[in-house]
């Protein structure tokens, strides 16, 4: 009997399993070993929690239940504005950096916590038991350099999700050698994922749940639309096996100098568009799937894209040693961009390997995100 190619990546992830992290990162982060063979931790309180993954030593800190972090910092009522009215499910915004212009001044309280994530240090495994691993009211921040790092099986909610730039869920600025794996973000107020101006390499973000169901937004519904902001100058990002689910826009916004490769992940659900950017975003789709995706990506996009097809899957040879495997569509946009030029930029980097985007389709929803490792 042939074993299909996801339910292969399974078992190769149950067998090769430590006793807390499953698996091993596939793509860019190939060789990721977090805390390594530290003695797990596992804190009951926020400032445990905190301290763990601030400290300059290895750790691998399991999450046991939900840490709570609303109202822990209080909270800021200010002028912010109203650029999409003042509906009940629209999305006000926080005036950050003067964000707001000439938009209509309206008053905003947002939870202090959500503003600022979790310094996250280098050598740390932060990985959920079951399903029990949330963060309620606060992100995590990989910043200055920090390498070596695992979060797995874990939830991110509850950030200010009323309110544009209210809070991140993970934020990364200047950060080597990350895998973030079975890992569900919701309820968000502005990005699932962003990276800042200062390279983030060797990353792997993969069997992830970016939920869009969510209670305010720019569209006055129920759909997300700040979900993946790549801006880093020299990013490398692997982006494997991920369901991008009920979203309206930058899903990703593949802008900075960023070197994406996306295979196998799912985009399901979304009324606006999903890939956008500035000139210099790079980025490779194969074995991927879209599904009732009104607009995949402007018809002359800005930036370096790659669609794979049957008619060009042979192109990849000569970044991946390998073809690349078509991407599959339904009730969605045409993507049609076969940009090659940057395929050069792919050496030296581990590249993930891909199934096809029908096994994808039927895998990735209802295998990714907590309590699915």
């Amino acid at each position: 009997m042939k074993v299909p190619f996801f339910q292969l990546l399974c078992l190769n992830a149950a067998f090769a399993s430590a006793q807390v992290v499953s698996g091993a990162a596939e793509g860019f982060a190939a060789g990721v070993t977090g805390g390594g063979d530290v003695s797990p931790s596992y804190p009951e309180t926020n400032e445990e929690l905190v301290a763990l993954l601030e400290s300059d030593e290895p750790q691998v800190v399991v999450l046991t239940k939900t840490f709570e972090f609303i109202g822990t910092e209080g909270s800021t009522t200010e002028d912010g504005c109203a650029p999409w009215g003042t509906g009940e499910t629209c999305q006000l915004a926080i005036n950050a950096n003067g964000w707001c212009g000439d938009n209509p001044v309206a008053t905003v309280t947002y939870d202090n916590a959500a503003m600022n994530g979790i310094r996250i240090k280098s050598d740390k495994t932060l990985v959920g038991e079951g399903d029990a691993g949330v963060l309620s009211g606060k992100g995590l921040y990989f910043e200055g350099g920090v390498s070596n790092i695992i979060v797995q099986n874990i939830k991110i909610t509850n950030l200010n999700p009323s309110l544009v730039w209210g809070g991140d869920a993970f934020t990364f600025f200047g950060a080597d050698l990350i895998w973030i794996d079975h890992c569900e973000t919701s309820l968000i107020g502005r990005q699932h994922y962003v990276t800042g101006f200062n390279p983030n390499t060797r990353m792997t973000w993969s069997n992830n749940f970016l939920n869009g169901v969510t209670t305010h937004s720019p569209g006055c519904d129920d759909h997300h639309y700040w979900t993946l902001e790549l801006v880093g100058v020299g990013d490398e990002i692997t982006f494997q096996s991920n369901y991008v689910y009920h979203t309206t826009g930058r899903g990703p916004a593949l802008s900075g100098t960023t070197l994406f490769h996306a295979v196998n992940s799912v985009w399901s659900g979304i009324p606006g568009h999903a890939i956008e950017g500035g000139d210099q975003g790079r980025g490779v789709f194969e074995g991927c799937y879209f599904e009732d995706v009104v607009e995949i990506a402007p018809a002359e996009p800005e930036n370096q894209l790659f669609s794979a097809s049957d008619e060009n899957a042979a192109s990849c040879e000569s970044a991946f040693g390998r073809a690349c495997q078509p991407n599959g569509y339904s009730g969605s946009g045409a993507f049609d961009s076969s940009d090659t030029g940057f395929f050069g930029d792919f050496a030296g980097l581990t590249i993930a390997p891909a199934g096809s985007a029908t096994d994808a389709l039927g895998y990735v929803p209802d295998n990714c995100g907590i309590g699915r490792v």
